[in-house]
């Protein structure tokens, strides 16, 4: 190993040894290094007013983070009263998509406009198109705030990761990143729960409407505690570091590839757009349907080229996805583990609930405590693997590659599951083993990234390449669902075309609490096709789970990672 290698190794190993024990904390390690370079400028916040920032950001942290989770128990009620079941996934879709739209955006932003007025906007569309999500109408205009509330969760998720390590000097964080660890976690365990208690005793809407109070005491906090100019307040403006004091929004708009981010949205919502839409509303040879589809393949190429022009030829953007990470067989294979990882993790969380729901006749409290086994078993499987990694001296390659091995044998194990309405006791060693292969490749990918990033893609550029991963894997997330609901849409219309009329299908594909309007013969019938259904969902998240292996072999080395 050259001299280089082994100062990048002791570098990346700094950063990893802070404080890695679940994602939230690996992401907030990573970014930690990008404030090292101005530590000596700034004044560290202390005593109560420290303290309360801390918690502002890690409540912005939790409500952000329970929006995924405690929906997916709360959708057969919200479709229930709304109607159109066969639209559910797109509450969980447009949410996500704000995430892939604009992760990266407001950590610019924040750069221009400083921290802390950024993050009042973002808190506030946050809180705003919360209320607006518990005061819709119709699935329609539940989706669509829901896409604004996902703009608002990707800011506040963005800013507060990069605040909290801004907040104190390095040798601190290892004590900071595992308190708000324990918040991560929390929202992973109680959303599906709280989700089911809301949905079972009260209406669907205090899910969103609970974020509006709690919202407004972070923003109350952070109006009040978070000093102007944060990171470098107390300091005169001509004393700040260079790259914060020449900011303006004329530099933002020649620094930031805006083009870029609008290209891979356009690209990702199309995509999911047709395949959420293709056998539900039009079919799979319809022009709606070929029109969407063949444009996101032109938008996927016009990203992808753009991105290799802005690499090469621009001197002030910075790309969204740098075309080094396609050169760097490494980071390549990390962007692609992540994209296959982001179908069975979210996938996971948004189709076994309605399953327990609609085949086992569960209430909604009752589904979001079977899922505990797989959100409990996530951060455990990134503690115990970043643990052992670095006590046993196991290469983390090693351990991404078990993971995705687990996560396959665990999908595979719950496609056996029968469409009784008893539930094995096994099924919840199965959501276990592929919660717990998830867990470590959310972690581990992380962990990896500062070992193998070019010296130019270090400091200031690290947040960049963080987001990004996080990005893709959300992107992943997304799509991943859209395959899922599309196999099942088709599966459920072949079985149940026959059976009953079209009429009769599309009604109880709106409204599944129609099933007991059905002869019980029937009702029986329904409800296993229904199983098969979330079963083949299964069988898909279990090759998108293998799609890991291969990425994975892409960072094979002569000398592996060591963390």
């Amino acid at each position: 190993m050259s001299q280089k290698d082994q100062d990048q190794k002791q570098d990346a190993t700094s950063i990893t040894d802070e404080a890695v024990q679940t994602p939230q904390a690996a992401e907030q390690a990573i970014l930690g290094a990008t404030s090292k370079e101005h530590e000596d400028k700034q004044h560290y916040l202390q005593g109560f007013r420290l303290y309360l920032i801390m918690v502002s950001l890690c409540l912005c942290l939790f409500l952000t983070n329970l929006e995924i989770p405690i929906v997916t128990t709360s959708l057969i009620g919200i479709t229930d009263d709304l109607g159109d079941f066969n639209k559910a996934s797109w509450i969980i879709s447009s949410y996500l998509l704000g995430y892939v739209g604009v992760l990266i955006i407001f950590s610019k932003l924040s750069d221009v406009f400083g921290r802390k007025s950024i993050l009042i906007l973002v808190v506030l569309i946050f809180i705003i198109f919360s209320g607006a999500c518990g005061a819709a109408q119709t699935i329609e205009q539940l989706i669509v705030f829901r896409a604004f509330q996902g703009i608002g969760g990707a800011g506040n998720y963005s800013l507060s990761a990069v605040i909290l390590v801004e907040l104190v000097p390095s040798n601190k964080y290892a004590k900071y990143t595992t308190f708000v660890s324990l918040f991560y976690s929390l929202s992973l365990l109680l959303g599906p729960i709280f989700g089911g208690v809301i949905t079972q005793n009260t209406t669907w809407r205090w899910i969103f409407l609970l974020n509006v109070p709690a919202g407004a005491v972070a923003l109350g906090i952070i109006v009040f505690a978070m000093p102007n100019g944060f990171p470098f307040h107390g300091i005169p403006k001509e004393q700040r570091p260079n790259s914060i004091r020449e900011l303006s929004s004329k530099w933002l708009l020649a620094r930031f590839d805006l083009f870029g981010a609008a290209l891979l949205l356009t690209a990702t919502l199309l995509l999911v757009a047709a395949l959420e839409e293709a056998d539900v509303h039009y079919p799979w040879k319809s022009d709606f349907v070929i029109t969407l589809l063949t444009i996101s393949g032109l938008s996927w190429i016009g990203f992808l080229l753009w991105e290799r022009h802005m690499t090469r030829n621009a001197k002030v953007c910075e790309p969204v996805f740098p075309w080094r990470f396609v050169e760097s067989r490494i980071l390549l294979g990390m962007i692609l583990s992540a994209i296959f990882l982001g179908g069975p993790w979210f996938c996971s969380i948004f189709q076994l609930p309605q399953r327990f729901q609609i085949v086992n006749s569960l209430s909604p409290l009752q589904a979001g405590i079977r899922l505990v086994p797989f959100t409990l078993a996530a951060p455990i499987g990134s503690i115990v693997s970043a643990a052992l990694a670095k006590a046993a001296k196991i290469p983390p390659l090693y351990w991404v590659i078990f993971a995705s091995v687990l996560q396959v044998i665990g999908f595979t194990l719950l496609s056996t599951v029968s469409n009784s309405h008893d539930i094995p006791a096994a099924q919840y060693g199965y959501q276990f083993i592929a919660g717990f292969g998830c867990g470590i490749n959310i972690s581990l990918l992380l962990v990896m990234i500062p070992f193998r990033v070019q010296d130019r893609d270090k400091g200031k550029y690290m947040t960049l390449v963080v987001s990004a991963k996080r990005t893709f894997r959300v992107m992943g997330g997304v799509i991943g669902l859209a395959i899922v609901t599309s196999a099942f849409n088709g599966l459920i219309r072949s079985r149940l075309g026959a059976l009953i009329s079209s009429s009769e299908l599309d009604a109880l594909l709106k409204s599944p609490e129609l099933l007991s309007s059905f002869p019980a013969d029937i009702q029986e019938t329904i409800r296993s096709t229904f199983g098969d259904g979330y079963t083949l969902q299964i069988k898909i998240l279990a090759g998108l789970a293998a799609g890991q292996i291969p990425s994975a072999m892409l960072m094979w080395e002569k000398e592996h990672i060591m963390i």
